[in-house]
C-alpha cells in the first residue's frame, strides 16, 4: 500500500486521537533521539525554530528535520559545541481508510462513508509560535546554528521562524 502524501494530514481538522491503550497496533515513532550534541554543557546562546501556523507534523518529517539539523551542526560546529533538542512529541495517531484497488474495487469500496480507518502513523499537533527545535551554542556559532535550523525547517509542512536569544554574562 502506498503511503499517502503528507498534505493529507497537515491540517488540524478533528479532535486529537491519542489514547493508545484503546488502539491495537499503532506503528512506532521514527524519531530516534530527542537530545543530541553535548547535552551536559551550558551554552550562553540559543537559536529556536518556531512554527508560524498551527498544523500537524508527521513523525517522519520531524525525524528528517532532526537528521538534517544534526548533520549540519556536527559538520560545521562540532559535536562538543552545541546541544540540539527536539521539543515536540508526536502523540496524535493518524488513521487511514484503506481503499481497495484492482478489479472489482468499485464494488468493494461502496458503503465506506465516514469509515474509521486503521492507525498508519503519528503526528505532533503544533500551535502558532510553538518551539519545535532549539540549539544551545556559543555566540560564535550562532550563524551556523541559524543556517542549520533554516535548512531543517524546509522538511516541515509549515512556515517557520528562527528566534535568537543570548543570556547576559554577569
Amino acid at each position: 500500500m502506498v503511503r499517502k502524501p503528507g498534505v493529507m494530514y497537515r491540517n488540524l481538522a478533528k479532535k486529537a486521537y491519542t489514547r493508545r491503550e484503546y488502539m491495537g497496533g499503532v506503528p512506532g515513532s521514527k524519531i530516534v533521539q530527542f537530545e543530541m550534541g553535548n547535552p551536559g554543557a551550558q551554552f550562553p546562546a540559543e537559536a529556536t525554530l518556531q512554527v508560524v501556523e498551527g498544523c500537524q507534523i508527521r513523525h517522519t518529517a520531524l525525524e528528517a528535520a532532526r537528521i538534517n539539523i544534526n548533520r549540519r551542526l556536527m559538520k560545521d560546529v562540532g559535536r562538543a559545541n552545541y546541544h540540539l533538542k527536539l521539543r515536540t512529541y508526536p502523540h496524535h495517531v493518524l488513521r487511514e481508510n484503506k481503499q481497495a484497488t484492482g478489479a472489482g474495487a468499485d464494488r468493494v469500496s461502496e458503503g465506506m462513508r465516514l469509515a474509521f480507518g486503521k492507525a498508519v502513523g503519528t503526528a505532533a499537533r503544533v500551535i502558532p509560535g510553538q518551539k519545535v527545535f532549539t540549539v544551545y551554542t556559543s555566540p560564535q556559532y550562532l550563524e551556523k546554528a541559524k543556517d542549520a535550523l533554516k535548512h531543517g525547517g524546509y522538511k516541515l509542512p509549515t512556515p517557520i521562524r528562527i528566534v535568537i536569544t543570548e543570556k547576559n554574562q554577569n
